[in-house]
């Protein structure tokens, strides 16, 4: 497993920007695939997007398709996710979390998580 810690979220307004980091501890960190989950009150995690250890391959979900992007720098052990654009509804915790594969999006795909950062957009 490895340790992740969320930052850079905040309060924005609607059409605005926010970029969420996500540091690892472990210098395994290239080796995982990575991920992003938001939940917001009273409802379940949901997947957002994931890129693949080497960063040349990601996926989003279609809400955020076209404003949020994923990425990652192995070098400083980093995941980002730049969303901008961003709507009342993109209201939530966001998680970033670390898997063995690609191609796995459910929560039983990731075996560490971090803390969460809020993010809040006003209308």
């Amino acid at each position: 497993q490895v340790h992740l810690v969320e930052s850079g979220g905040g309060l924005v307004q609607a059409g605005g920007s926010l970029r969420l980091s996500c540091t690892a501890s472990a210098s395994t960190f290239s080796s995982y695939a990575m991920a992003w989950f938001r939940q917001a009150p009273g409802t379940e995690r949901e997947f957002v997007a994931n890129i693949a250890w080497h960063g040349g391959a990601t996926y989003y979900v279609d809400s955020v398709k076209g404003r949020f992007t994923i990425s990652r720098d192995n070098t400083k052990n980093t995941l980002y996710l730049q969303m901008n654009n961003l709507k009342p509804e993109d209201t939530a915790v966001y998680y970033c979390a670390a898997g063995r594969s690609f191609t796995g999006r459910r929560i039983a795909d990731f075996g560490s998580w971090g803390q969460g950062t809020q993010v809040t957009v006003s209308s």
